[in-house]
């Protein structure tokens, strides 16, 4: 039993479950954890926390939990390190461990026996403790050496003269950094374009863009403009309601794709379905598209509705054309339907449990006449493994299969995506986006609650760009739960997203080493840093980038400490540099050559605001009109910063010889945005270090109105403004094809 007062103990056992004691903003303000803070996080994670005496008996707990099964979990190491081990638990009178041997058994992620070996007898213990009065014993054990990147189970067996203790874990081998593609290899540095997806125009989507216009864009952009990369916002699978539920980074689940993005056009099954045909054509149903595709906003009701009528009949035809039996004992006829089968056979579980909690969903709301979140559904459908979510999912097998078969040609369309982008000669390709977490009432929090702290946010403290701090409203992985798993969730959630190849970049990087919970109801000030098995974390992400030869990079804006970079950069993760921030200690902007050489460059990003709207003030007006200035004094005096800050940007222009001509360092000589200056911009940018220097559409058509406002939720269009020009009238913008010239003649890789 632990001694010591409630406040050491609350200490030790915050330590204990990674809770920071401390940390430095980014102004280098030093902040100690608060002990009530401690125990709210504590609580979160499942620990009593009431009394001293109930600390005490969880610190016993969870040192007596590490000897209740013979291995840990899981074993990372690195590749070609020679000298890994592990260990074995078991109860042992004194001196008998000189009798043990340790048979142990490999075996391959196809269950096939690749090595196996003995250790012992005469084994000495690596430690000896007391579990409930018995005495128990750890010895190590060697890893056979020379083990290739993969998973492998181990399975081991102890045996003394008189019994025999078992244990097993899962052991991951990675890489020692992730996926380095080949142009970067031959020390070439490229440029992409990047954009929100459902903010392109054409004249044959339905009012959003879809995987059509994205492979239009991306040969396009590959084969004319010599891009490497197109970087897209997240496509994680949303609800697509407004105001809560558009939010690339807050899906509904990060594992599977958004069903807007489908071409339903594409659809066999959709051009031989009677049903869709004389819908579609209808005068009504041609009106509401047309009205879609004109508006200058998303209209997410009127699209999300047509799709997913249309998806319906199409499913529907599907079965008739592919499959023949009753429900729940459909047979596939064709390679069609066999195609679908085997998606969803290689997809398993979690394509099941997502597809189920679609169903679940669907039929709460028409039983309780409103949308539910599922932690007031009844009992037993709250969790995924119950039996009567098993049971509901036998009595609906048409319906699941109806959300299996959405994903299956989402699946199908963005994979063509990448095969465009591959014929299209570029060097890296089709650029995806991680977001941070998911929706704590959507699917993918119902699959993953057991490794959710959904007592808990996470968020970021108090900063320049936000004073009070930031609650995200995000259920943060439990880092104890995550390593008992083996990390399979996140290993899920790393798979779903990397296997389209390319490049990905993981929002707030930073979670994989500390990420800042803030207990619910307690402001976002008031909330400490959790830290995580950062090097199981990395080590798994180099695995899983190599696999699917996908270059990573890591957004490490804010309160990001220095080593945290410098192991990101040990690891091939490319950091995220925005041009509006890189300033040196004195305000000025960096110049080219600063940046690292492993790192993306862009100017600024989906949260801040665009080149043109930043160039007028315009989101300081937006601001002060949805009341985050309170008054007029902070709105002038931002206005005053920004007008300092474009001197500064005119003065590092002129001094990389990039300054347009007619312009000087005065900004009253450049009163707006114009081609020549955001071309110099991003040729400032291109003369750099970085690897990548991304540009972002919305910048070069002299966009004004940000993507995203954050701190707003119905007052302002987050998420659904569109580009002011179609994706043909783009192929032919002059100002586009001169940057593009621009950025060849010093990134195009040769």
């Amino acid at each position: 039993m632990y001694d010591g007062s409630e406040t050491e103990l609350l200490t030790l056992l915050g330590e204990r479950a990674g809770i920071a004691g401390d940390y430095y903003d980014i102004q280098g303000t030093h902040h100690v954890t608060a002990r009530e803070t401690k125990r709210a996080i504590l609580a979160a994670m499942g620990f009593g926390v009431d009394s001293r005496e109930v600390l005490a008996q969880e610190l016993t707990r969870l040192d007596d939990t590490s000897w209740a099964k013979p291995c840990d979990s899981v074993v990372v190491m690195e590749q070609g390190i020679d000298d890994g081990e592990w260990s074995f638990r078991l109860p042992l009178s004194g001196g008998d461990e000189h009798k043990i041997a340790i048979a142990w058994e490999l075996r391959d992620e196809a269950g096939d026996l690749l090595k196996q070996g003995e250790a012992g007898p005469r084994l000495v213990p690596e430690e000896v403790r007391y579990v409930q009065g018995t005495r128990h014993v750890r010895l190590r054990v060697s890893l056979p050496p020379g083990l290739s990147a993969g998973y492998y189970d181990l399975t081991a067996s102890a045996t003394g003269s008189r019994f025999e203790e078992r244990g097993s874990f899962k052991l991951i081998v990675a890489p020692s950094q992730c996926h380095v593609p080949k142009v970067f290899q031959a020390e070439q540095k490229v440029w992409g374009l990047a954009l929100q997806l459902y903010s392109l125009r054409s004249v044959t989507n339905w009012g959003v863009g879809d995987f059509s216009d994205l492979r239009n864009l991306v040969e396009w952009a590959g084969q004319e403009l010599g891009a490497s990369l197109i970087g897209v916002n997240p496509l994680h699978a949303l609800r697509n309601t407004r105001p809560h539920h558009i939010s690339p980074y807050a899906p509904q689940s990060r594992l599977y794709v958004n069903e807007l993005y489908i071409d339903i056009e594409r659809l066999p099954e959709f051009h031989s379905s009677p049903d869709a045909r004389r819908v579609w054509s209808s005068q009504e149903f041609q009106a509401a598209l047309e009205g879609a595709r004109k508006i200058e906003q998303v209209n997410y009701d009127v699209v999300s509705h047509a799709k997913r009528t249309m998806l319906d009949f199409a499913y529907r035809q599907f079965l008739r054309d592919n499959y023949n039996g009753t429900e729940p004992s459909l047979q596939p006829t064709s390679a069609r339907g066999w195609l679908l089968e085997r998606f969803i056979r290689d997809e398993g579980d979690p394509l099941e449990q997502y597809a189920v909690f679609q169903v679940l969903e669907e039929e709460r709301r028409l039983v309780d006449g409103r949308p539910l979140a599922w932690q007031e559904w009844p009992t037993q459908y709250r969790s995924p493994e119950s039996p009567a979510v098993r049971e509901f999912a036998r009595r609906h097998r048409k319906r699941v299969r109806f959300f299996q078969y959405i994903q299956w040609i989402a699946a199908e369309q963005l994979k063509d995506v990448r095969g465009k982008a591959s014929s299209s000669k570029m060097a890296i390709g089709l650029y995806r986006d991680l977001a941070l977490g998911s929706d704590r009432n959507g699917a993918e929090s119902w699959m993953m609650q057991h490794v959710l702290a959904l007592d808990a946010d996470c968020g970021a403290p108090p900063d320049a760009f936000a004073p009070q701090g930031q609650n995200w409203g995000f259920a943060p992985f439990h880092p104890l739960r995550l390593k008992e798993l083996a990390y399979r969730p996140y290993i899920e959630l790393l798979r779903k997203n990397l296997r389209d190849g390319g490049a990905i970049r993981l929002d707030h990087v930073m979670a994989l080493f500390r990420l800042f919970w803030v207990p619910r109801g307690l402001p976002a000030s008031a909330g400490a840093y959790v830290h995580y098995p950062s090097e199981d974390l990395l080590s798994i992400l180099a695995l899983e980038s190599v696999r699917a030869q996908t270059l990573v990079i890591g957004e490490d804006l804010g309160t990001v400490p220095d080593w945290v970079r410098d192991r990101l950069a040990r690891k091939q993760v490319l950091s995220y540099r925005v041009f509006y921030f890189e300033r040196t200690g004195e305000g000025q902007w960096k110049p080219p050559g600063a940046y690292p050489d492993r790192s993306l460059a862009v100017v600024t990003t989906h949260d801040l605001p665009t080149l043109s709207g930043y160039w007028t003030g315009e989101d300081i007006f937006l601001r002060a009109g949805v009341g985050i200035y309170t008054n007029d004094q902070d709105k002038n005096r931002a206005l005053d910063e920004r007008q300092q800050d474009k001197a500064k940007i005119l003065a590092a222009l002129k001094a990389e010889g990039l300054l347009p001509e007619g312009l000087s360092e005065d900004p009253a000589s450049a009163p707006s945005m114009t081609p020549e200056l955001c071309q110099a911009i991003h040729q400032y940018l291109a003369k750099g270090s970085s690897a990548i220097v991304l540009v972002n559409v919305d910048d070069v058509i002299g966009e004004v109105t940000q993507i995203n406002l954050p701190g707003t939720v119905d007052n302002y269009p987050n998420w659904s403004r569109k580009l002011s020009r179609t994706l043909d009238e783009l192929h032919q913008d002059q100002r586009i094809q001169q940057l593009a010239g621009a950025m060849r003649a010093i990134r195009a890789p040769t």
